[in-house]
């Protein structure tokens, strides 16, 4: 090899060692910065010069060192179970969220429990038990039944606020993750152009893994690489960013119609203002199916946006659907009641308001002898109907076809007793002594005290034989039944916190390992720095050698 070949070796070990210090450095300087993967240094021969031939091999001279590569330290399969297990534990975690909202919102209104809305009315009954005759005790009972039923309407509406309130993070988070979406294709773009230039684009592809890694979080993510650097992410089994694109299919709001397929409004559903995720570019198919089995194995319990569709549900729920065969299965219309957390605590409590009310008003008003003995409650004329504590907004209770009851004792549903249509009866605020009318309240005809009313009163009351769901079999009072529904609430809020708890150590073992690979270590940088400033005066060493060479060679021997 002549000098100045030589010359070449030296400076391409100059410059190569210069490039890995760079690197190094860059390491060094990101050590803080969240989502940055360090950078490996790769060096590789120049090709060799052939300057002849022997036995077994070629005779050779090396032509420097290259600086070939500067990869990621990543593993890929870590990622991917790093996103899952994040996706998993958003799920159960915002589940917890959720139902520990409703725990402590049941448990206090305002400084004040509805528990102690409810228990002031019993013991009102009480007080009625003992001197069914007052004035003063029935004064007191309508009183307590108003304070309860303003508290109950409270508590429902505050429900339907929470619901609301995560109707609108739905959308928000629609629109994050087609945010999200587009970011991604744009770093495929601009990857793809650097990379083919033969430059590496890690700074690039740094920040498309982080948004890989909050995609996951919010629903299931799969995704792949192509052999330009572009990658195909598929959210909830749907592509969702392909190659090429400029922009993601992207995900919208909409809300079912009447023949079961969806519509896209950014509105919402005009009768609850609720927005069902849907994908416009796949004909409006929602993006969850709520009706599915909530499973590990199944991999159907992940992602934040999933949870908060679930725990929403896709109405205001009511009594009735603790009574309707969707509440574990849903139908091709409506969720299933049981996988809701706010639907099935409005579906129980309302439950609640309306056995308390329906008891209250039919034993008040005689009806329930009627219906006990099979007949339907009927009244000759106006004047002969009892006076209900609790009134229905906008519909009448004694007329040929709005009655409560039909014979066989069943309930007909357009006139039911929810928090949704109840007010307390106006005439018995002002005069309470109506109670009962036309039996003149607890007082009979004949002037004497009606005290099996009363005694019904509080028998209702103290007896148990409710539950609060059809997979519940204990049987309570109206009290223990509030109680057994807090309790389930917290129950379930454990059970959430549990596994949230779990799968965040398992995240968390996860990112550890990922750290142990793509995090940088500043031991292990400065050893490199070390090694390649050593490199670094070792090739300037023998620059400068074969510069004073050369220099005497032509300074001094040539002259």
């Amino acid at each position: 090899m002549s000098l100045f070949g030589a010359l070449h070796v030296g400076q391409s070990g100059i410059s190569t060692s210069n490039n890995a210090l760079n690197t190094t450095a860059h390491n060094l300087s990101n050590i803080e910065t969240e989502g940055y993967v360090r950078q490996q240094v790769l060096q590789s021969d120049r090709v060799y010069h052939n300057i002849g031939s022997a036995a077994i091999a070629p005779k050779q001279s090396g032509l420097g060192v290259v600086y070939s590569k500067v990869r990621q330290v990543r593993d890929e399969f870590l990622d991917a179970a790093y996103r899952k297990e994040a996706g998993r534990e958003n799920f159960y975690s915002t589940c917890y969220e959720v139902t520990n909202e409703l725990e402590v919102f049941l448990g206090e209104l305002q400084g004040a429990s509805f528990k102690d809305s409810l228990t002031n009315l019993w013991t009102a009954v009480e007080e009625l038990q003992k001197d069914p005759s007052s004035g003063v005790t029935e004064g007191q009972f309508v009183s307590q039944a108003s304070q309860f039923l303003e508290r109950a309407q409270a508590v429902y509406q505050g429900l339907s606020d929470y619901q609301d309130n995560l109707n609108e993070k739905i959308k928000d988070m629609v629109d994050t993750i087609n945010e999200y979406g587009q970011k991604i294709c744009d770093y495929n773009s601009w990857i793809s152009k650097i990379e083919l230039s033969s430059e590496e684009a890690n700074d690039l592809r740094d920040a498309r893994n982080k948004l890989l890694d909050e995609l996951g979080a919010y629903g299931n993510l799969t995704y792949k690489e192509d052999i330009k650097g572009e990658v195909t992410a598929i959210f909830e089994g749907v592509p969702f960013v392909n190659p090429g694109q400029n922009t993601p299919f992207k995900m919208d709001v909409g809300y079912m119609l009447d023949d079961g397929s969806y519509k896209k409004d950014r509105q919402g559903d005009p009768s609850t203002g609720f927005y069902t995720p849907i994908w416009p570019a796949y004909g409006n198919t929602p993006v969850f199916d709520v009706n599915q089995e909530i499973s590990s194995k199944k991999n159907t319990n992940i992602g934040e946006l999933k949870a908060l569709v679930l725990a929403r549900g896709d109405r205001r729920a009511d009594y009735t659907d603790v009574e309707d065969p969707i509440y574990n299965e849903g139908s091709d219309k409506l969720a299933s009641t049981a996988n809701s957390i706010i639907m099935n605590a409005q579906a129980e409590f309302d439950q609640l308001i309306h056995k308390v009310v329906t008891e209250v008003n039919n034993i008040l008003t005689g009806e329930k002898d009627q219906i006990d003995s099979g007949k339907t409650p009927s009244y000759s004329d106006e004047e002969s109907e009892p006076k209900e504590l609790f009134v229905r907004l906008g519909t009448e209770r004694y007329t040929s076809d709005t009655h409560t009851y039909i014979p066989e004792n069943t309930l007909v549903s357009q006139t039911m007793y929810s928090c949704k249509n109840l007010k307390i009866n106006q005439e018995l605020l002002k005069e309470p002594t109506l109670l009962g009318y036309p039996d003149k309240s607890f007082t009979t005809a004949d002037k004497n005290v009606d005290q099996t009313k009363a005694d019904r009163l509080a028998e209702a009351f103290s007896t148990a034989g409710l539950t609060l769901n059809p997979n519940v079999t204990k049987e309570s009072n109206f009290v223990d039944l509030y109680s057994d529904m807090v309790g389930a609430m917290g129950t379930a809020g454990y059970i959430y916190k549990t596994v949230s708890d779990s799968q965040n150590t398992t995240v968390g073992s996860i990112d550890s390992s990922r750290q142990q690979i793509m995090g940088v270590s500043s031991n292990e940088e400065l050893q490199n720095m070390i090694k390649f400033q050593n490199a670094f005066n070792a090739s300037s060493r023998y620059f400068n050698t074969i510069n004073e060479m050369i220099d005497h060679i032509l300074n001094r021997l040539g002259g």
